[in-house]
């Protein structure tokens, strides 16, 4: 490494942040880009290890000291190229990963990791800055033909690399435009999406067909598919949301997380027909769900006007450092504090909601909860318990549910006739990705569940590589060990 005593010499530093009061009042990013030395210095922190556990910690397998050592030598180019060998959409990553590959740097034993994440999102902003990203077309063309359902990551991935094997490539989308939950569910201070934008034009450029609008079950028949393709790859996401089968839950103003979120992405992109507008604007609001989507809410109903916001979680409260049970490099379970948190939220742990309360109208007006323990005995899954006489009463007009996914939605898995697990994610072979029928692969979200942003780019590269031996009978797109992944 170039630096070798860097890790010595400088500390962690990561981008700030503008003031809480400018940032509300829009959906801009928010983030002030670190000038250049100091992103050097940060590439000196890489430690020149002997084993990068942070390769583990990642499950792209991103090749991070690499890219670090030349960042420190201002090789930028070249880091770019390293970046993009492994990864499709670093753009994508660099903001929105939780980065497990932090969590797993050998300097984290004691000291602060490599701000790597950060080091990330500024190689490829660079590269596209000085023009280094640009279309890549297959010299040559197999003459077979992929459809991929689903333009999230996995999908993006899927289809970006099955393109470079020279297949034809389509991919079909149901909303009105490419991203998916990139899109739709990730507001736009987190990530604009001009970012999304110029990569899905790179592509087209690249010969990428996108069918928006278009409805896989629905305004398009699974046998006009079958017919015209020789492999479908599923990356549609777990989709289905969770519930809470609670008194009151159909009150007017009890809301899924996504459909708060989607509204309001649609509303700063120009959409303005909705049947019922979602707003937060002069509202108490409760957020519960403890998670990224919840704070995701958070955020964006104090963009709103919010009276108040409120969240709930129903596990204990987190320690800020790594709890005994999850020592490095594995990924802890610590508490973690966003910058949307920091805009403003009241946060309660070890909390329960009992039952919506609402007026002769229906609308909600307030909810119920319990505080709870949860009481652990070996070789037993943990047991939910209430705490006597902790009931308390909360006035709220907006509830917003934020509990995760289920699964994938069930009516096109059932016309393609697909086998499911017990938590309905699509089967597949291990050791292949293919489903239980013939050329039907499955990736991301729909094969593992709902996960993280990098596991999802990560199985559309998976998937790609062995969609290219079934069509092929070899592959030379890269594929990771399976084995090697780490479990995040």
């Amino acid at each position: 490494m170039g630096k070798i005593t860097g890790f010595l010499e400088y500390e962690r530093e990561v981008e700030q942040y503008e003031p809480v009061e400018n940032r509300v009042n829009n959906y801009k990013e928010f983030t002030i880009p670190m000038e250049e030395k100091a992103l050097k210095n940060q590439g000196a922190r890489c430690m020149d290890c002997g084993i990068p556990f942070c390769h583990s910690g990642c499950p792209l397998g991103n090749l991070i000291p690499d890219f670090n050592d030349n960042v420190y030598k201002g090789k930028w180019k070249e880091a770019a190229k390293i970046l993009h060998s492994t990864n499709n959409f670093p753009e994508f990553t660099g903001r929105l990963c939780p980065a497990p590959c932090e969590e797993a740097c050998v300097l984290g034993i004691n000291e602060d990791p490599v701000t790597i994440e950060n080091i990330e999102k500024n190689i490829v902003e660079t590269a596209f800055k000085e023009g280094w990203i640009t279309a890549q077309p297959p010299q040559t063309r197999t003459g077979k033909s992929v459809a991929v359902i689903g333009s999230g990551p996995s999908g993006l991935a899927a289809a970006q690399q099955l393109n470079r094997a020279g297949h034809l490539v389509t991919v079909f989308e149901r909303d009105a435009k490419v991203g998916g939950l990139l899109r739709f569910g990730i507001p736009d201070f987190k990530m604009e999406k001009h970012v999304i934008d110029r990569r899905v034009a790179v592509l087209e450029e690249e010969g990428i067909t996108f069918k928006t609008n278009a409805h896989v079950g629905k305004n398009i028949s699974v046998e006009t598919l079958k017919n015209e393709f020789d492999a479908i790859v599923l990356c549609g996401g777990a989709t289905v949301r969770r519930g809470i089968p609670i008194k009151g839950a159909h009150l007017k103003g009890v809301h899924q997380a996504m459909d708060f979120l989607k509204q309001n992405n649609q509303r700063v992109s120009g959409i303005t027909d909705f049947d019922e507008v979602l707003t937060a604007k002069d509202k108490h609001v409760i957020v519960i769900g403890g998670g990224d989507t919840g704070s995701d809410c958070i955020g964006t109903s104090n963009r709103h006007g919010a009276k108040s916001v409120t969240n709930f979680e129903i596990l204990p409260k987190p320690t800020t450092g790594r709890p005994a049970n999850q020592p490095w490099p594995y990924w802890p379970m610590r508490l973690r504090t966003s910058s949307s948190h920091k805009e403003g939220v009241e946060r309660f742990f070890s909390i329960s909601t009992k039952e919506f309360l609402g007026d002769k109208d229906g609308n909600l007006t307030g909810l119920i909860t319990t505080e709870v323990e949860w009481v652990f005995k070996d070789g037993e899954r943990p047991q939910l318990k209430e705490i006597p006489n902790t009931e308390k009463h909360w006035d709220c007009d907006l509830v917003l549910l934020a509990l995760g996914f289920t699964g994938a939605e069930t009516t096109l898995v059932e016309q393609l006739g697909l086998e499911t697990d017990f938590r309905t994610n699509i089967k597949s072979n291990i050791k292949n990705y293919m489903t239980n029928v013939p050329g039907i692969f499955v990736a991301g979200d729909m094969r593992r569940g709902q996960s993280l942003i990098v596991w999802a780019i990560s199985e559309g590269r998976q998937a790609a590589h062995h969609v290219d031996s079934y069509l092929m009978g070899h592959s030379n797109l890269p594929l990771k060990d399976d084995n090697d992944l780490p479990r995040v």
